[in-house]
């Protein structure tokens, strides 16, 4: 076993949520004891095996049985979508904090007859045979380490934005998903949004004259989340698998789940948040892959928090012959284009603006706009046919890795505080050596980046 070794596990401080799963358990063997034949039953006993760990040449009528890996928010909406699908069974959930078990199976067996396994540690999801698929859906600083052993463990892998925790991180990850022959989407549902996918088509086809310019913002007012002291470590919370890789520190709640984001040793700030999903959606509508420069001018203007990540931030992207343009502001609610939080594309005859809610043409004398299309479920459809036909997913991890190194390239000028510029093939800053060592970070043992 080449993965590190399993912390000792503490039984009496997962207890309590146990005791719930074990309950849900209980219910739901009563609840098909009483409403199905047991021929029924058989059936869904036989669904949960025959597919083996790599599904390249498995049996459409088989189920792609898929682990997630953190199931707090977006973990357990993932969870709960993927378990909906007829084609997939959700046989395992993973968290450090055990308090979120009973929410997580709940959320699955509201679709799903059979209750998915709980772990605490997420190398036992790995390990597992029965498991073909992952979704990863942990804090910023476990994505690349768990990423990269999924796919050597033979797994697919669903990997939510943004994909790595720096740019080397999000080279690895793909050398490890070619390597390997593994499918990797990451979590940008916007590609699989029939409506992005016509805003794009059309901002790509000339309609709108030569776009040079595109904008992309988050707008909202968000409260601060103030200031506590360290405090114990919550009863079954496997604090150090949750630091994993980043330095050790005393629990502080604010921290901790949800505002990790804010705090550099775990995520990227809102770059990291909204940033991702609307600069990836900038970047294709205008066909480009990595900037030449990078500037970015912002820091903490209101909040009081202690956070290091910005409240504001405006952050260009310099391309040979387009820039992109980047704002937020989480104080106000008044967002640019009459929306908070979107993607703009300027161009000679018409300006496109799309959101999440549709997109609309302006300054164009032909009438052009677009309603809503779903994006979650319709990007979870694509990777799990992509796992079926081994083709490239909708967002492959390439595409995740060059958006989420557009947002590593806005922390990292607004960090040096000065223009930085960047060699799209070689990926680094030629001879800039300031800006080269922040490429990478430093990894707590035995947390190390794998090999790839």
């Amino acid at each position: 076993d080449s993965h590190p070794k399993h912390p000792p596990s503490n039984p009496s401080s997962q207890a309590p949520a146990m005791k719930n799963a074990e309950a849900l358990r209980r219910d739901l063997s009563r609840r098909q004891f009483l409403g199905r034949s047991a021929q029924n039953a058989a059936g869904v006993a036989a669904g949960m095996v025959g597919l083996s760990s790599t599904v390249a040449k498995a049996d459409k009528s088989s189920p792609v049985r898929v682990g997630i890996i953190g199931v707090r928010n977006q973990g357990r909406n993932l969870a709960a979508a993927f378990a909906k699908m007829p084609d997939v069974n959700v046989v395992s959930l993973c968290d450090v904090d055990s308090s979120l078990q009973p929410a997580a199976v709940t959320s699955v067996l509201d679709s799903q007859e059979t209750a998915p396994r709980w772990e605490s540690d997420f190398r036992n999801v790995l390990d597992d045979p029965q498991v073909d698929a992952v979704a990863i859906a942990t804090p910023d600083h476990w994505h690349a380490i768990m990423g990269i052993m999924a796919a050597q463990a033979g797994k697919d892998v669903y990997l939510e934005k943004p994909v790595s925790h720096t740019i080397e991180e999000g080279q690895q990850l793909i050398k490890a998903a070619r390597k390997n022959d593994r499918v990797m989407q990451t979590g940008l549902q916007q590609r699989s949004g029939s409506h992005f996918q016509s805003a794009v088509d059309l901002v790509q086809s000339g309609k709108l004259g030569e776009v040079r310019l595109a904008k992309a913002w988050v707008a909202q007012s968000r409260k601060s989340f103030g200031k506590q002291a360290d405090e114990a470590v919550p009863q079954g919370v496997n604090y150090d698998l949750w630091l994993g890789p980043s330095a050790e520190r005393p629990f502080n709640v604010h921290r901790f789940h949800h505002h990790w984001q804010w705090f550099n040793e775990y995520g990227i700030g809102e770059l990291g948040n909204w940033g991702v999903h609307l600069l990836d959606v900038a970047r294709w509508g205008l066909k480009l892959d990595l900037p030449e420069r990078v500037s970015a001018s912002g820091g903490n203007y209101v909040f009081k928090s202690g956070q290091e990540m910005p409240d504001t931030l405006a952050a260009t992207f310099h391309y040979p012959r387009h820039t992109i343009l980047w704002e937020h502001r989480l104080w106000s609610n008044h967002g640019l284009e009459g929306r908070g939080s979107g993607v703009s594309f300027h161009g000679e005859k018409g300006t496109l603006v799309v959101d999440r809610s549709g997109w609309k043409v302006y300054d164009s004398k032909e009438r052009l706009n677009s309603d809503t299309s779903d994006q979650l479920n319709s990007h979870l459809r694509n990777f799990i046919d992509c796992v079926r036909t081994r083709q490239r997913p909708n967002a492959d991890i390439e595409i995740g890795h060059q958006s989420t190194t557009l947002c590593h390239l806005g922390n990292i000028a607004w960090q040096l505080n000065r223009e930085v510029r960047f060699d799209s093939v070689s990926q680094t800053f030629h001879d800039d050596a300031e800006a080269n060592q922040l490429l990478t970070k430093t990894y707590r043992d035995p947390w190390q980046l794998p090999e790839v």
